[in-house]
């Protein structure tokens, strides 16, 4: 018996990396998986192979695991309604969705295209949004349910070429956040996790130099996309029934946890501020409370428990 006996999980992003990991750990743990993927680049902009998604289907099935697959694009609502619904009609249910479906277009801002902004942000902040609104309402009506979005911490830290996919990453938050929020009174949970694994993602940064090389290949090596597949699906489980609206990491073998922003420092001045108080008395005195945004600071400043 597997902690998601009996349960009917969607993937999305299923055919490859985090999500195929997901898909099969998923299955391995007793559910019926609904395994997407729209067999794209890793830009989005070449032509899909549906067969991606196939093929996680068919290794399920091959160890004995229930499956079914679906090559639609997260990018549609109409499209994310019908997996939801092929699970009904399927498998009889739908109890988690986990969402790791997304493209990259890098780019430092000065020079990003239109395109390239609209391409990530529909992938990852649109995608979000279909694939929660059309599994929330069965969530709500059936009493309960899980989401387990990704974010990355390219929005939560920071990364230089990747202003699109930031913006999207922190929007998958923010969305996270308020489902949790919404959802609790009916046992609808949302939560998320910034991974940080060996993925065609990680595989596509430009090596420029031998540090460079060796820092991929300790990635490569200690941080794989089935250690964070633990951590999603158990987020799937019931025992995590109480675990709701928060932010995750997943490095190596290591889970973090993230905090959500919240006011660190104020100032006050009776007789109210002008820009030249604050710029002489105000920000100064905020100024060491600052957030660091040089590349050698901590990515995570913290002793493991």
């Amino acid at each position: 018996m597997g902690v998601l006996s009996g349960k009917v999980v969607l993937v999305t992003g299923a055919g490859g990396g985090i999500g195929r990991e997901c898909a099969l750990l998923a299955a391995r743990e007793g559910a019926k998986v609904i395994v997407n993927d729209l067999g794209g680049s890793l830009r989005g902009d070449s032509e899909a192979l549906s067969s991606v998604a196939r093929t996680t289907a068919e290794e399920i099935r091959n160890a004995g695991g229930e499956a079914a697959w679906n090559s639609d694009s997260v990018t549609g609502l109409a499209a994310v309604k019908r997996m939801v619904q092929q699970a009904l009609d399927t498998f009889g249910g739908l109890d988690a969705v986990i969402n790791p479906a997304g493209i990259l277009r890098d780019g430092m801002f000065h020079k990003m295209s239109e395109q390239d902004w609209d391409a990530v942000i529909e992938v990852h902040l649109r995608g979000a949004f279909n694939v929660s609104r059309a599994a929330v309402e069965h969530f709500r009506q059936r009493g309960g349910g899980a989401f387990v979005h990704f974010t990355s911490t390219s929005g939560l830290v920071g990364n230089i070429a990747q202003s699109n996919y930031a913006a999207a990453k922190m929007g998958v938050v923010g969305l996270s956040h308020i489902l949790a929020m919404e959802g609790a009174m009916k046992n609808v949970r949302s939560n998320v996790i910034a991974p940080l694994a060996f993925t065609r993602m990680i595989a596509s940064i430009p090596i420029t130099d031998e540090a460079s090389a060796q820092r991929v290949e300790r990635m490569r090596v200690g941080m794989r996309a089935d250690q964070v597949a633990q951590l999603a699906i158990a987020l799937c489980g019931d025992e995590a029934r109480q675990v709701n609206g928060q932010i995750f990491a997943v490095r190596g073998n290591e889970v973090v946890l993230f905090n959500h922003p919240r006011p660190i420092a104020s100032v006050v001045r009776g007789e109210g501020w002008s820009p030249a108080t604050l710029l002489s008395q105000g920000l100064p005195a905020l100024q060491a409370k600052f957030t660091d945004l040089s590349p050698s600071a901590s990515i995570f400043p913290y002793d493991p428990v």
